[in-house]
């Protein structure tokens, strides 16, 4: 599975190890992760792929729309996914 915008990643290095994110951009420079808290929408942290992990999930573009929806969503997945890392 290829990383795609709204895709559901794991946080592997850094102070955010262990967080799950969202991928809201893909560019040569990296990939752009948030989380709707620490990191907003309007405010993406830039992550090297190798520190991050795919999970598999896969979020809407409304659920990426906004920090709040954002948030209910990642609390979903991270309360259901036995941190399956594909």
């Amino acid at each position: 599975m290829e990383l795609r915008k709204g895709s559901v990643v794991i946080s592997k290095a850094g102070r955010d190890k262990g967080y799950f994110l969202a991928v809201v951009d893909i560019t040569d420079e990296g990939i752009f992760v948030c989380d709707g808290k620490e990191r907003p929408v309007e405010r993406p942290k830039k992550k090297n792929p190798l520190h991050l992990a795919k999970t598999g999930f896969v979020l809407t573009e409304e659920e990426t729309a906004t920090n709040r929806s954002l948030k209910r969503a990642l609390n979903k997945y991270s309360g259901s996914a036995e941190r399956e890392v594909i």
